[in-house]
């Protein structure tokens, strides 16, 4: 760990979703809607879309066509929400001059998969529909999330590409959940990982899935590293860190992406 986090994050304790207790109260504490302070020269705004979606919206000051991010939290599919990212998300929309939208989904295991796909992608598509209105640029649209994000930024890359959709101009896959596989390799339980475990991880997945993760097959889209032809997707950074959990599921998705042709940094 680099010295520079090591006396903040070796303390850090994995969250205890594997207690039921426990992932009740942050799935409680995840429904709390707080109203996130902005820096100056960016106007919030909080929309409803269609469909019961929560959409977060971090606009810069100034009439001209940007750019638009739609952002995915994370939280191993189970926890979080929108407000832990309000901060990251303010400052992108200061910094870059790019219009965040940020989307709270359904959290598993009470909503498991397609639930928080489908609310990305009813996101996406208010994002497309309402740009006039929020001065985007129609060609310059990116995903990106965070973990569990990452992994639903992924996953609706594949299905917008598959369904003929507007894709994105590019993915932004910081530390992703890719691969349910992962959580199935017991062996990994033994490595104390920082922030997010495989236990964390097989519960994490069993609930999305509704079953335990590492099956011969799973739902298209639940699990984007399951996908065979990568051919065709949006251009993608993947940034992970090589002491995490997902780092080898990360690595092996941007080595394929790049194999199939798809401009891919890995970071």
């Amino acid at each position: 760990l680099h010295p520079q986090l090591r006396a903040i994050v070796r303390f850090v304790p994995n969250p205890p979703v594997r207690f039921a207790w426990a992932l009740a109260l942050m799935q409680w504490t995840s429904g709390l809607r707080i109203a996130p302070k902005v820096p100056a020269g960016v106007r919030y705004r909080r929309v409803e879309v269609p469909g019961g979606e929560t959409l977060h919206l971090f606009l810069p000051h100034g009439e001209h066509r940007r750019s638009a991010l739609l952002w995915v939290h994370g939280g191993g599919l189970v926890i979080g929400n929108a407000a832990q990212d309000r901060a990251r998300c303010a400052r992108l929309a200061m910094d870059l001059d790019v219009v965040v939208a940020s989307v709270e989904y359904r959290l598993a295991p009470r909503h498991p998969y397609p639930a928080a796909l489908d609310d990305c992608l009813a996101a996406w598509t208010w994002v497309l529909d309402h740009a006039a209105d929020l001065g985007v640029d129609s060609r310059r649209r990116a995903i990106g999330g965070q973990s569990a994000g990452g992994g639903l930024a992924a996953a609706l890359a594949q299905r917008l590409h598959d369904g003929a959709g507007t894709q994105p101009a590019a993915q932004w896959l910081f530390c992703p959940m890719l691969d349910d596989r992962t959580a199935a390799d017991r062996s990994m339980d033994a490595v104390r990982h920082f922030v997010w475990d495989n236990v964390s991880n097989r519960v994490g997945w069993t609930a999305y899935l509704g079953s335990a993760p590492g099956a011969e097959d799973v739902p298209t889209y639940a699990a984007p590293a399951r996908r065979d032809d990568l051919a065709g997707l949006p251009p993608a950074w993947v940034g992970a860190g090589d002491v995490e959990l997902f780092f080898e599921e990360d690595r092996s998705y941007a080595e394929r992406l790049t194999a199939a042709g798809v401009p891919c940094v890995l970071d």
